[in-house]
């Protein structure tokens, strides 16, 4: 038996969500972490809000994060749906997701590696935790936010290091890693961070490398669809 962490993108969340059924009948323990990245984009755009980004990193104000929050509930919803009875639906702000917060970007935070009694109490019961990534600031101060906004896939890889997971997957509408037009089947973590500094990569790959990079080097195997970054 495995503990494997499947982050779904949110082109792909409810459709992709039925993965976590395959690994659970196999006997695996399945922890499933969304995005919600489209749904977010045209709730701003209902609300007139424009949309700001800093270094691939949304810039989240107050009313930002409200649109974050209902976008990710609205997902998380569709995902656990998609599941079935198993699945238990979790905000990660309200189980115990920590996160560091960035300066310069609002609401917005970099989550460390956490195991929330919430994810393990569910894998105990044969559940489906399906977290949505929201967090809280590590160690907060008086006038701190009380919720962060943060990378799903960030989230995902510092969910799967503080639960010591086995394995992390990255499933979204790519089918993984692109090099001269080509899916590689491995990429070793050292290229990787060679590549994303000479700015090799650009859009929603860049999040997946870095968090699969940082999970590979702490002992989780990481796939972006069907490459796998070694460290």
């Amino acid at each position: 038996m495995a503990r494997i962490v499947l982050k779904l993108g949110g082109r792909v969340a409810a459709e992709a969500a039925v993965q976590s059924l395959c690994w659970r009948a196999a006997g695996h323990e399945v922890v499933v972490v969304h995005g919600a990245g489209p749904q977010i984009s045209a709730g701003l755009e209902v609300r007139g809000i424009a949309a700001a980004f800093v270094d691939g990193r949304r810039v989240t104000t107050a009313e930002v994060l409200d649109v974050v929050r209902a976008s990710m509930l609205a997902v998380n919803e569709d995902v656990c749906a998609a599941i079935g009875p198993v699945a238990l639906g979790l905000m990660g702000d309200e189980i115990g997701l920590q996160a560091e917060l960035l300066p310069g970007l609002g609401l917005v935070g970099h989550p460390v590696p956490s195991a929330p009694a919430a994810v393990l109490d569910a894998l105990g019961r044969r559940r489906v935790p399906v977290v949505a990534p929201l967090a809280r600031p590590v160690a907060p101060s008086a006038g701190e936010p009380g919720s962060l906004n943060v990378n799903a896939d960030e989230a995902a890889a510092a969910l799967a290091v503080g639960l010591g997971a086995e394995r992390i997957a990255f499933v979204s509408d790519v089918p993984g890693v692109l090099l001269d037009d080509a899916v590689v089947t491995t990429l070793a973590a050292d290229d990787a961070d060679r590549m994303l500094g000479a700015g090799r990569f650009e859009g929603g790959i860049v999040p997946k490398l870095v968090a699969a990079v940082r999970a590979a080097r702490s002992g989780v195997r990481a796939d972006i669809g069907a490459t796998q970054v070694v460290a």
